[in-house]
């Protein structure tokens, strides 16, 4: 049975995690965090056997696919992956680390995705010996409701990396969107701009967060306002893709609300921690 290897078992990576068990795929999921990994399975379960209620006859019985999903702290258990999908923090630094010790304990064919949503590809495929084989795969929240990934192809991605990606995400019924790399891509570089102009406006008191989110969505169509959106992002993972956007850009547009910081100082942190521009 083909492995493929997610680390970081927050919102992302245990979305990405589902959609690749409900694909058929073998999964091994790595993370530091002690009650994260207790409260994983559970979770994944119980997710699981929703969908499966609502797709019967699409889906097997969980009793008889739960051995093709484990959730450990050792990076060793990839080391014959051949793929592994990085879902940490927007931390650079992490990253870096990360990716310089799975690049020593992984299979020399191993392609390595990045889930970032502003890191550089090219950036992150410098801390490897593989450069060819790094790509990023940009699934948006939630995993199993969308069906195209931003992919973005790093100065070195090779033609075959991005045919394996292209055929993986077809298994798990999404759409490539291949585009070229540049910190924040096309989705961010707008819908962060989007965000944190929103969070001004809120700051300023032009208008309450409810009657921004409802402008875009009555005038413009969009299915969820800026703010519903950074809530259902998380407020740190905004405030932290802004900054990775305004060092690389060195421009102030890029400049992060005030607003924003000062949510995560409080621990508003949007849908899951239960407060964020909603209570939840």
């Amino acid at each position: 049975m083909d492995i493929i290897g997610v680390v970081g078992a927050g919102t992302m990576g245990k979305g990405i995690a589902l959609a690749l068990l409900l694909s058929g795929h073998g999964v091994t999921v790595i993370e530091n965090n002690k009650l994260k990994r207790m409260k994983f399975i559970q979770e994944i379960e119980k997710e699981y056997r929703i969908l499966s209620m609502m797709n019967a006859d699409k889906y097997l019985e969980w009793d008889q696919i739960e051995n093709k999903i484990q959730i450990s702290e050792d990076l060793e258990l990839l080391r014959n992956s051949s793929i592994i999908i990085e879902c940490i923090n927007e931390d650079i630094n992490r990253k870096k680390e990360l990716f310089e010790r799975l690049d020593q304990i992984a299979d020399k064919q191993c392609i390595f995705y990045s889930n970032t949503s502003c890191i550089s590809i090219t950036m992150l495929a410098s801390y490897t010996q593989r450069p060819e084989k790094v790509i990023g795969t940009h699934f948006m929240n939630p995993v199993n409701q969308i069906h195209s990934v931003e992919v973005i192809k790093g100065i070195h991605t090779s033609a075959e990396t991005i045919e394996r990606t292209q055929h993986l995400l077809e298994v798990m019924g999404k759409q490539a969107i291949i585009i070229n790399d540049m910190a924040g891509f096309v989705s961010n570089r707008i819908s962060h701009l989007m965000m944190n102009e929103a969070a001004f406006i809120l700051q300023d008191r032009i208008a309450d967060a409810a009657t921004i989110d409802e402008i875009f969505k009555k005038c413009y169509g969009h299915k969820m306002g800026p703010l519903e959106t950074a809530d259902l992002i998380g407020i740190d993972t905004v405030v932290d893709s802004l900054n990775v956007l305004y060092e690389f850009y060195q421009d102030f547009k890029y400049r992060c609300c005030p607003l924003l910081k000062q949510m995560v100082a409080s621990g508003y942190c949007g849908k899951k921690t239960g407060k964020g521009f909603y209570i939840y």
